[in-house]
């Protein structure tokens, strides 16, 4: 029996969902186990990175970050910005069009920027510098600003959460704080929506009216070369039959491999790990809505009571792949930097304790719910249960499969009897948290954050001081004044870095020696 039959006999029905067609098997396939099920739509609603890789196979962007972290265009052809630095004109390539045939216009970008600026934690401080968005013709437009704003070109260039994607009118159109339903973009992949079986495969197909960039691909930047004819992202929950299956010839990739298994896989001459370009960073998220971290006293117990040491050593193992990082911003960067970072998140379960007495923490119940269909974050879970219970707190896990999970931390406010939640673990990719711009924890516009909620003037005022800021060292000065005050007010605690591994048979090659901050699949080759 094959590891897909032995699959299925554990699990019924998904047989079915593995099952490959005829047509299927007459086109070259990519079949890849990423890091989770796929089961929304929306990477502007969604911050899960499956929901940000989905966005990146079928919607294109304005700018994209190449391998050395610079900013160039990609549906755009040429750009330009007046003299006092206030109006910003694009003009788009031509001969983009969107997978129903339509093209893409300067009117489908501005919405689509508009969209996304009302949930990024960059696009959300563009907007408070904006004057107006300004449709000149069916190609260009213009950003006119009402006073400087100098990360015009990172915010519409940043790789990740919330990634720009350029998106039809009538789509962008759509609420921000619903997910939308329409899946259509102009990138180089095309979403088989009537072949997607949740829990089970999301079938993309190569767009062969799509026009790469002439310039090499470089991280997210440069031409996407599409060289296969399929991708399928089978959705395999057990690791360890994930790696049976890759042994085995059945899928060609396993996005995120547990340390664990490496060792097993490091043995095989058909199979290749790939450490990852960029690193990761861990994270603590606290619920400020409802008791008991409503308290800012509270969420600093909580710093206090957490580890990074065990939470890497406990999910990542393997040295090689880790490293604690006292810094908000992630180690090696140009804001990296340990201050006022001295004896915070050591697990000192002695002072997280009198801490807690002196907050007069009650005893309420700490709810987290975590992933137990995500091998790289469901540990997480346990992990901050046994801390927290050393320093006194009373906590309770619950398990859920990720995408279940998202939604609740999204759309569940209230206290966990209502089937809300008091804090949740995840991690960052250090594309996301490189300045107090981009890092979305960071963001403390209260109803408008993303979910823990934040509300903190000051703390707004410091992005905002970082946002206007174009002199380097000014800017680092104003990133450690974010990061000392953050353990005040603890947006969230980081936990430690850590970098992924993927797996690959030799019959599939990468367009670079350096893997993208982003799993994509441009610039794959299948022999």
């Amino acid at each position: 029996m094959t590891v897909f039959g032995r699959m299925a006999a554990l699990a019924a029905g998904v047989a079915a969902g593995l099952a490959l067609s005829t047509s299927a098997l007459a086109q070259q396939t990519l079949r890849v186990v990423m890091h989770s099920d796929l089961k929304t739509f929306d990477p502007v609603w969604s911050g899960a990175y499956i929901v940000r890789n989905h966005g990146y196979m079928v919607w294109d962007t304005l700018f994209a970050m190449d391998e050395k972290f610079q900013i160039k265009p990609q549906m755009v052809d040429k750009w330009a910005v007046s003299d006092d630095g206030l109006v910003w004109t694009f003009t788009l390539r031509d001969g983009l069009e969107w997978h129903d045939g339509a093209p893409v216009t300067a009117e489908d970008c501005v919405a689509s920027l508009k969209r996304w600026a009302a949930r990024d934690s960059m696009g959300q401080k563009l907007a408070l510098s904006l004057k107006e968005w300004l449709v000149v013709d069916a190609r260009t437009f213009k950003i006119v600003l009402k006073d400087q704003f100098g990360q015009v070109i990172e915010s519409l260039g940043k790789p990740s959460v919330v990634v720009p994607f350029m998106m039809p009118k009538r789509v962008a159109e759509t609420d921000p704080f619903k997910a939308l339903e329409e899946v259509i973009g102009s990138g180089p992949f095309i979403f088989k929506k009537d072949e997607w079986k949740p829990g089970a495969k999301v079938v993309y197909v190569k767009n062969p009216k799509y026009k790469p960039r002439a310039e090499p691909q470089s991280g997210l930047a440069g031409g996407k070369v599409v060289n296969v004819d399929r991708v399928e992202w089978i959705w395999i929950p057990d690791p360890q039959t994930q790696v049976n299956a890759l042994i085995a010839g059945e899928i060609d990739m396993i996005e995120s491999l547990p340390s664990d298994l490496m060792p097993l896989l490091e043995k095989e001459k058909d199979i290749t790990l790939i450490k990852g370009s960029v690193g990761n960073q861990y994270i603590f998220r606290p619920n400020w809505l409802i008791a008991p971290f409503n308290n800012p006293k509270i969420r600093q117990a909580a710093a206090m009571a957490l580890n990074q040491e065990d939470f890497l050593k406990g999910i990542i193992g393997d040295p090689r792949f880790w490293r604690t990082c006292k810094s908000l911003y992630p180690c090696g960067s140009p804001l990296a930097s340990d201050a006022g970072m001295a004896g915070w998140m050591e697990g000192n379960a002695a002072k997280a304790r009198q801490m807690l007495k002196d907050a007069g923490y009650d005893g309420t119940t700490v709810v987290i719910p975590y992933p137990s269909d995500l091998t790289v974050i469901g540990n997480m879970g346990p992990i901050a249960k046994s801390l927290l219970e050393k320093a006194g707190f009373k906590v309770e896990v619950q398990p859920s499969d990720w995408q279940s999970m998202v939604t609740r931390l999204i759309s569940k406010k209230g206290p966990p009897s209502e089937g809300g939640w008091s804090a949740f673990l995840t991690s960052w990719s250090h594309v996301d948290i490189l300045d107090p711009l981009m890092t979305p924890s960071l963001v403390s516009t209260c109803d408008k954050a993303r979910a823990g909620w934040p509300c903190d003037e000051k703390m707004e005022k410091l992005r905002d001081a970082y946002a206007r800021e174009t002199d380097p060292a000014k800017q680092k000065a104003i990133a450690e004044e974010v990061q000392k005050y953050n353990l005040e007010i603890v947006t969230h605690v980081w936990l430690g870095e850590w970098f992924g591994v993927f797996a690959i048979r030799k019959n599939v090659s990468l367009a670079s020696a350096v893997p993208p901050p982003v799993t994509v699949f441009w610039g794959i080759t299948k022999k």
